[in-house]
């Protein structure tokens, strides 16, 4: 029987809906009744949620020349759109951080995806794109996907594994050889679920063809060329680096003495700003 990415999300009842904080945010962000201070008291709530946040806030991450040291200066400084971004990202890791299984190192597989979501983040800086953090959100979930195939379809997704090193191909696709799906289509169906975005949606969905999209082909552009760029970097352990789009590359207007100063620059923040979102 062929497995739709909607029926594989559908039974991942430990994931199919996000952690009431960012539900709670996201509604609050989009009604004009809200203030900043409204949307701290709520954050305010979980102590443990509120340490994660102002410690990404204080990372070098954003490089805010004096300490953040109450939510509502967060909120104030960073802009509410923004700030639930990294809501987001926050509620994200820690609701599949409890996910334990052999085929994948949950700090390798968030080295990758936070070293992803920054070098998105920073393309999309040098681009001019507007709400940057959007980008972050986009690099560190792109490969969502692939933890719910872990979680559903062990022997699958150890097959596929064994499959793309072995011939040296990427990894989705060997996927779509075994299992018929990819982890793209997979992370793409689970943020729909979560009724998230479009953008976002297509950003990771078509995240190694990008040129496919057809609403928002230059965010996932710039997400293809994070995801290739960190794979090549190896700092994540992402196996045989995928095939750059020309289109994409195109789409973006990058040149490469720009990604060269880009990756640099990331280089300079991944280790304390990884140390900060993910140990948190």
């Amino acid at each position: 029987m062929k497995i739709s990415p909607r029926d594989l999300v559908a039974g991942s009842t430990e994931v199919a809906s996000l952690p009431e904080i960012f539900i709670r945010i996201n509604e609050m962000v989009d009604d004009p009744s809200c203030s900043t201070i409204d949307i701290g008291k709520v954050i305010g709530t979980d102590a443990a949620f509120t340490a994660r946040l102002l410690k990404l806030v204080n990372s070098p991450f954003f490089g805010f020349p004096s300490r953040i040291d109450t939510l509502s200066r967060a909120v104030t400084i960073i802009g509410t759109k923004e700030l639930r971004e990294l809501v987001l990202a926050t509620s994200v890791i820690k609701l599949f951080s409890g996910l334990p299984n052999d085929l994948v190192t949950m700090d390798r597989f968030w080295q990758h995806s936070i070293l992803c979501g920054l070098l998105a983040r920073t393309l999309a800086s040098h681009l001019q794109e507007n709400n940057i953090e959007r980008y972050f959100v986009a690099g560190l979930l792109h490969d969502i996907g692939t933890l719910v195939i872990y979680r559903k379809l062990p022997d699958l997704a150890r097959e596929a594994l064994l499959r793309a090193n072995y011939n040296g191909q990427p990894l989705y696709e060997a996927q779509r050889e075994v299992i018929g799906l990819d982890s793209a289509s997979v992370g793409g169906e689970l943020i729909r679920n979560w009724r998230l975005p479009t953008s976002l949606e297509q950003s990771v969905e078509f995240h190694h063809e990008p040129t496919t999209a057809k609403q928002h082909p230059a965010e996932a552009s710039i997400i293809h060329v994070a995801n290739v760029v960190t794979t090549a970097l190896e700092l994540g352990g992402g196996g045989p680096v995928p095939p750059l789009s020309p289109q994409a590359w195109e789409l973006t207007g990058l040149s490469p003495a720009v990604l060269e100063l880009i990756v640099a620059e990331v280089d300079k923040q991944f280790r304390d700003t990884y140390s900060q979102v993910y140990s948190s």
